[in-house]
């Protein structure tokens, strides 16, 4: 195998490397290409987007393929994370569902191969670019050593100085225009490059003014070279200004040399400036070490505080998702979390993983455990379904609504089925719901005109209602009052959106007309309680029921209270002192409550009338 073999060889496998690592050390790699400027952040991507991406910068033609590595890892690293998560995903689903760990199949992503197609593709034509730039290396090689041999040959001859200036210019223009060699002869050729030039300076004693022009033009380059290293020192990216350091090493290596009292000053100053970089290179990466052993504290941490979980005192399923959200909740803090130490990555990630396995086994043993429940919890939704699905073309209205929620709300206390079923079930119940008041909401679209026309009715009856004028004869006003509410309860409903906003304003005008008539407040309440009446109706009859039972409860209580104040009049005696001033009062506190007692004896009476209707 010849040399340039060898080189071409040596590129492959280089690129090979790259390409085949691992997932963990694809990862591991990530952490630091995040941190190159060039960096494209594909995390808000999904799968198919990335895909899409990697073909069009493959279809971009870029002037270096190379150029793509760090998009092209970016896609790469952000696909297989997607991946892997959808599938560990999928896994706690199958696990979940009372599967194996280890009987978990990953489910085939076409979207992997079509991107492994692309990569590959990639791979290959880097492979070929490095292989031409190998090969073109290879010949620049060539060529220098051929202008080495031509220098050498002039250092040794004696021909006229005059005739050697011209042709070693020549010469040096030759070598500057070659491209670059491989990075193993860089140094040996620049080293017998920087002889020969010295040794044509020194030795032969050239003309002081050329070589004067040279060494300041040179000076003046090399300077140029200090001042652009020194100013890496204020870039904020680090790994871009080391790289940068690299390329003016490089054409520092290019230049020509330059007085012997500027050499050392020079390259001192050169140096120095290198060094700040260096250090701060040596830091950075000396950092995202120091960064890995805290991750690995963190990450030790978490795997702790799962494996001090009492697996042995959960005992609901209420407490097993609250235990499992928790344990999630830890696992997307640890996605958070960045790599630790490459020798503890692995170790760390597979105790962390051991820990949650165990629990989601246990968890998995009890679900089992269960069975029966759901089986049970399924036989009576499905009894639902079956009462539901009798009752869909019920057209009384009223009571089969009340049926359906009722049903619903038996729905709700069932617990839960099992997965398989779930949907099915409950798409089940829900078409036979769907279905009834379906028929129910096109039955009630003609009610919709008879609203408006009632909510255009009342409107009209708040406007008489301002309209009334208090006059002398208050007795008039208040019949006429009387006869525009007993209107407005005759009038049916209205759209429910305009219901609180149009008896707000019916309430508003008849209180302004109650003020100015002095009307007492039991009439005011009882003319608001029809209202409501008419409200509760509409709930159905269990809800007047109620209001009846807790109006009786009042009326008890109250009839209490009257009893006892008669009781205490008899204590006081007329000559008492103070006593007629207490014996009055309790008498007007006695009136009072009575008042209350027939206002709700008359808000029964309405209930009752209503209940009849029903």
């Amino acid at each position: 195998m010849d040399v340039n073999e060898q080189n071409v060889k040596d590129v492959t496998e280089r690129v090979d490397s790259v390409d085949e690592a691992s997932t963990e050390q694809d990862a591991i790699e990530s952490a630091v290409v995040e941190e190159n400027p060039e960096f494209e952040d594909f995390g808000s991507m999904t799968e198919g987007e990335l895909v899409e991406k990697a073909k069009e910068l493959m279809k971009s033609n870029p002037e270096s393929y190379s150029s793509l590595r760090s998009k092209m890892d970016a896609i790469k690293y952000n696909f297989y994370k997607k991946l892997r998560a959808k599938n560990e995903e999928l896994k706690q689903r199958f696990i979940e569902d009372g599967g194996l760990p280890e009987d978990f199949k990953p489910v085939e992503n076409p979207l992997d191969t079509e991107l492994k197609e692309i990569l590959q593709n990639y791979k290959d034509k880097r492979i070929a670019e490095f292989q031409r730039a190998e090969a073109e290396k290879q010949k620049n090689l060539e060529e220098k050593k051929r202008i080495l041999d031509e220098l050498k040959q002039l250092l040794e001859n004696d021909e006229d100085f005059g005739k050697k200036v011209p042709a070693f210019q020549k010469l040096q223009q030759d070598w500057k225009a070659v491209g670059p060699v491989p990075q193993s002869e860089v140094n040996s050729l620049w080293n017998a490059y920087q002889l020969c030039v010295e040794s044509f300076y020194d030795n032969l004693k050239i003309n002081n003014e050329l070589r004067d022009y040279d060494f300041r033009k040179n000076l003046e380059m090399k300077v140029a070279l200090c001042e652009q290293a020194e100013a890496l020192a204020d870039e904020k990216e680090v790994v871009s200004a080391f790289r940068k350091l690299q390329a003016l090493h490089d054409e520092w290596r290019e230049i020509g040399p330059v007085s012997r009292e500027n050499r050392e000053p020079i390259w001192n100053r050169f140096k120095e400036a290198s060094t700040v970089i260096n250090k701060r290179h040596h830091d950075y990466f000396e950092q995202l070490r120091s960064n890995e052993v805290e991750n690995l504290a963190k990450k030790t941490a978490l795997c702790e505080q799962i494996e001090a979980i009492d697996l042995s005192a959960i005992n609901s399923f209420k407490e097993w998702q609250d235990k499992s959200n928790e344990i999630l909740a830890l696992q997307e803090e640890w996605k958070k979390i960045g790599f630790a130490p490459k020798k503890d990555n692995v170790a760390i990630y597979e105790r962390f993983r051991a820990s949650c396995d165990k629990f989601f086994k246990t968890k998995n043993e009890y679900f089992r455990n269960v069975k029966d429940q759901l089986s049970e919890n399924l036989a009576k939704k499905i009894a639902l379904c079956e009462k539901a699905e009798a009752n869909k073309d019920s057209t009384d209205w009223k009571a089969t609504s009340d049926l359906f929620v009722k049903l619903q709300q038996d729905w709700k206390k069932i617990g839960a089925v099992p997965k398989k079923q779930s949907e099915a079930v409950w798409k089940r119940f829900l078409a036979a719901c769907d279905y009834f008041f379906a028929k129910k909401g096109e039955q009630f679209k003609s009610q919709r005109v008879e609203q408006d026309d009632n909510l255009k009715k009342k409107k009209e009856i708040i406007e008489k209602i301002k309209n009334i004028a208090i006059g002398d004869d208050h007795d008039a006003s208040f019949n006429e009052l009387k006869s525009l509410i007993a209107e407005w309860n005759a009038v049916g409903h209205v759209p429910f959106k305009d219901k609180d906003k149009i008896y707000n304003a019916y309430k508003a005008a008849i209180d302004d007309k109650f003020d100015k008539l002095n009307v007492d407040k039991s009439a005011r309440q009882l003319d608001v309680f029809k209202e409501n009446v008419k409200d509760m109706a509409e709930k159905g009859e269990q809800k007047l029921i109620s209001e009846r039972k807790r109006l009786l409860r009042q009326y008890e209580a109250l009839t209490a209270d009257i009893t006892t104040y008669e009781n205490n009049i008899g204590f006081f005696s007329v000559s008492s002192k103070n006593a007629e001033s207490l014996i009055k009062d309790m008498a007007n506190k006695i009136q009072k409550l009575k008042r209350e007692r027939e206002t709700i004896v008359e808000k029964v009476r309405l209930l009752d009338e209503a209940t009849k209707k029903e």
